[in-house]
């Protein structure tokens, strides 16, 4: 049937009737949104939605994430003919997942970025709809956490990162990819009592209350031992988790803009999600893959896989018995 399929399925993000259902249309070609999910801006009876924003005029370091999320799509392009593995359900089938498409912003006025991110998150969030959002730099993670917390209050955030970014920063005008937590920390939208920080491997001076795993740690205890810390940290509070690729060790994930080694392993990022579900995600997002510096492709593979991965969770307590 997958065979049949192929040979007549072309160009599923415009074609598709359907939101739900697998997609057997060939990997290398057709139109790549994400998961061959069908590109909508309608949102009435959508259940979750993937959107991009190609935002990466905030780092230190190395740029190119403004890719990211058509690197993540073309990616996902092999992940949507069967379920995903290990999750014992299928999400692409059971639910209504669409494809927002990107976020629309003038480059040149980059103040109004923020604001704009809020307003296109919030307005997704006030229909019920939860987002996983491919980045762009961790920039962008501050105004979803506003958005989100105008609608859930202060919010647990689960946070895979090498770099805390509780870098002190002031400065309301500034917009920077290493001091987003610590604007969010410090403008009471982010719950510290129930947060925790994954993978961490650089110093920080002040961790303004926010508890984290670092990497070796994580090598040491094992991914099980993460997830059931996350999980008795979080508890059932409405939780966030923001995706830094560069969590992943350079040997895993080189595209990235301020790589450090020693970080965790494909495998033992996708252990620890897994372990996760039960959660109450209602939100997440994968930054920071940087296309220009990801020679094998591998970054965005994994990218693809982690934003997948976190739709699988936002709707795991949705699923059917």
């Amino acid at each position: 049937m997958a065979l049949e399929d192929a040979s007549r399925q072309i160009d599923d993000a415009f074609t598709r009737k359907d939101a739900k259902g697998l997609s057997y249309e060939n990997v290398f070609g057709g139109a790549p949104s994400f998961l061959r999910r069908r590109y909508s801006k309608e949102l009435a009876g959508v259940d979750l939605v993937v959107t991009g924003i190609p935002f990466d005029q905030a780092v230190t370091n190395r740029p190119g994430t403004r890719f990211g999320p058509r690197a993540i799509r073309e990616a996902s392009a092999l992940l949507p003919c069967d379920p995903p593995f290990g999750w014992g359900f299928d999400p692409m089938s059971e639910f209504a997942i669409t494809d927002y498409g990107d976020m629309a912003f003038d480059y040149a006025k980059v103040s109004e970025v923020p604001r704009l991110i809020e307003q296109h998150i919030g307005g997704i969030l006030a229909a019920g709809v939860g987002t996983v959002t491919l980045g762009g730099d961790h920039s962008i993670t501050l105004p979803i956490l506003r958005a989100y917390a105008e609608k859930f209050g202060p919010i647990a955030v689960i946070q895979f990162d090498a770099h805390s970014d509780l870098w002190p920063d002031d400065d309301p005008e500034r917009i920077d990819h290493g001091t987003f937590m610590y604007k969010a920390v410090k403008q009471g939208i982010v719950d510290t009592e129930h947060s925790l920080q994954i993978g961490i491997r650089t110093e920080c001076a002040d961790y303004c209350g926010m508890p984290y795993i670092d990497a070796r740690s994580a090598h040491e205890k094992g991914a099980l031992w993460v997830a059931e810390q996350v999980k008795a940290r979080v508890g059932d509070r409405p939780c966030y988790i923001t995706f830094d690729i560069d969590a992943l060790d350079p040997a895993f994930a080189p595209g990235t803009g301020t790589p450090v080694w020693g970080g965790l392993a494909s495998w033992q990022a996708a252990a620890i999600l897994r372990d996760l579900a039960g959660i109450n995600l209602v939100g997440g997002d994968i930054v920071e893959v940087s296309p220009p510096f990801d020679t094998t492709g591998a970054t965005a593979i994994a990218g693809a896989h982690i934003a997948l991965d976190l739709c699988c969770l936002a709707l795991w307590n949705r699923k059917a018995t």
